[in-house]
């Protein structure tokens, strides 16, 4: 017999902390939409991509670059605003919005995470929560943005990174937890 605070994962219920936002058979079509025309290692165009993302209900500025395998899960939480760049192989698991400023570059294999669970809880409950990524900012290769987190304009999270709390603006950041370690942009006077 298992004492009350032994992890149960049988009595886990993804319907409690999860609103998905649309029906079951609109998810299924994204999927299918997704499995071509995101994860494929072709290069689509585009301006088809952010037409598609669109017809999903995404919220999708204009000169945003997608290139191949791009893994969206919830289009219509996700918000891109102008001239961004989302890098190959980059993981957007929104099961709560991501809000991407303008002029964003996300690159390869960064993952940005929405979704938790509750450790604490034996039934594992969800614990999600929003990402926000302010204008200007530069997200590393392979880095992971979690659930709750704002990033401050015009920063940069250098590669490999881990963003578990928000980060202010203007910093070049890194590390596990990512820090401020400077500032990304000089003031004139600064030789």
């Amino acid at each position: 017999m298992r004492s009350p605070s032994q992890t149960r994962l049988q009595d886990f219920d993804a319907a409690i902390g999860l609103d998905r936002g649309k029906p079951r058979w609109f998810e299924a079509l994204w999927y299918l939409v997704k499995c071509f025309f995101f994860l494929s290692p072709l290069p689509f165009p585009s301006k088809l991509k952010c037409y598609l993302l669109r017809l999903f209900g995404a919220e999708v500025g204009v000169g945003v670059n997608i290139k191949p395998r791009v893994n969206i899960h919830f289009p219509w939480k996700l918000t891109v605003g102008n001239d961004c760049w989302l890098g190959e192989e980059l993981f957007i698991l929104n099961f709560e919005p991501v809000i991407l400023g303008n002029d964003c570059c996300l690159s390869q294999r960064a993952f940005l995470c929405c979704g938790n669970h509750d450790y604490r809880d034996p039934t594992f409950a969800f614990r999600n929560a929003p990402i926000t990524v302010k204008n200007g900012v530069w997200v590393g290769a392979q880095c992971f943005v979690g659930p709750g987190v704002s990033i401050g304009e015009e920063t940069v999270v250098t590669a490999g990174s881990i963003v578990t709390n928000d980060l202010p603006a203007n910093c070049i950041c890194r590390g596990n937890p990512a820090i401020s370690v400077g500032a990304r942009w000089r003031v004139d006077n600064e030789a």
